[in-house]
């Protein structure tokens, strides 16, 4: 089966509220509407996620709503050190009361937990394409404080790599998914006696956006990276997990941030050591790269036994070579970003 370019807006369910038009775009085309989907709000899932590095750390921020389980989770990584601090808060029975947007390209995610406010924004007014993240966590690792606001830019004719696929034993669940991994960074986020400075040509950020209708197990890998290769900006987003995604893979490299679109891409990693170097390579011989780890993370998080979830993502340096779509190639080296692997099930 061909992949499917939409290239005009779409709807992610039919008349009946069912998953339809499948394939992936450039651009959020996709329309999602969680009051058009036929399944109860338990089975809906919405996230959105920013991974914002300089050379120095890497700081995550991920907005969860499950349905029977929301997470707001924060992370900061030493490059250096190699030193991770984590902070997640779990709300049971979110049921939307994130009240996540609708669409991924305006909108604003504010929420208050435990003391602890995040607030993710879109701007609509002024300056398009901008995103600002603020956090305040009072109690983040050892009783520090995290609090801090970054800044966004989108460069100019940006595209994103957008797809929605569906699950071929689960005729209810869709995944429609955008990631954009191009944005430039600045700000400060003040952990605990130390600042983060993040300052613009030296720090990237990577967003995520998924809604759709979760299945009852999913296991994902997802890999990722940005930064400058020969004076231009470059990022990457490739992936899979066990839905059908025949008629659009969520693949893409990015430069200047231009699409081109990749069709498969496989992860090839130790079973017995992820830290060990990994290999990456697509069925369209259009990318080989090798990842070189050195920090991993490990999380299992079980919930009213009904819910399980086991997390392992690994940062470390990216290097290789990619074929644009003109038939160039292009060879990049030590770009940091990481990859990971998600097990959920309810």
């Amino acid at each position: 089966m061909a992949q499917v370019e939409i290239r005009a807006p779409v709807s992610v369910v039919d008349n009946a509220g069912r998953p339809s038009n499948f394939g992936w775009a450039r651009s959020a085309l996709f329309q999602y509407d969680p009051d058009l989907v036929r399944v109860p709000r338990r089975r809906i899932n919405e996230s959105d996620r920013y991974i914002v590095f300089s050379s120095t750390h890497l700081v995550v921020f991920e907005v969860l709503d499950s349905g029977y389980l929301g997470c707001v989770g924060t992370s900061v990584i030493s490059t250096k050190d190699k030193q991770r601090t984590s902070h997640l808060i779990v709300v049971p029975f979110s049921l939307g009361g994130f009240a996540m947007p609708a669409k991924s390209e305006r909108g604003c995610v504010r929420l208050r937990e435990k003391e602890a406010v995040i607030t993710f924004a879109a701007l609509e007014k002024g300056e398009k394409g901008i995103r600002i993240i603020k956090t305040d966590i009072p109690h983040f690792g050892h009783q520090r404080r995290l609090r801090g606001e970054l800044v966004l830019f989108e460069p100019a004719g940006a595209q994103s790599i957008v797809t929605h696929t569906s699950w071929r034993r689960d005729r209810d669940a869709f995944r429609c998914v955008r990631r954009s991994p191009w944005y430039v960074a600045e700000g400060v986020v003040q952990f605990g006696t130390t600042e983060l400075v993040f300052t613009r040509g030296n720090a990237w950020g990577i967003f995520e956006w998924h809604r759709g209708v979760r299945p009852r197990m999913d296991t994902r890998y997802w890999a990722s990276a940005c930064g400058v290769c020969g004076g231009k900006q470059i990022g990457f987003s490739v992936g899979y997990g066990s839905e059908d995604a025949r008629a659009g893979t969520e693949n893409g490299f990015f430069l200047e941030g231009r699409l081109h679109k990749l069709d498969q891409v496989t992860f090839h990693i130790s079973p017995t050591d992820w830290l060990r170097p990994w290999h990456f390579t697509s069925n369209d011989n259009r990318l080989e790269m090798r990842f070189i780890p050195y920090q991993d993370r490990l999380e299992h998080t079980s919930r009213f036994l009904f819910y399980s979830h086991k997390y392992l993502q690994v940062c470390g340096l990216f290097s290789g070579t990619v074929i644009l779509d003109d038939g160039s190639p292009l060879s990049f080296q030590n770009i940091t970003g990481f990859a990971e692997r998600r097990k959920t099930r309810f």
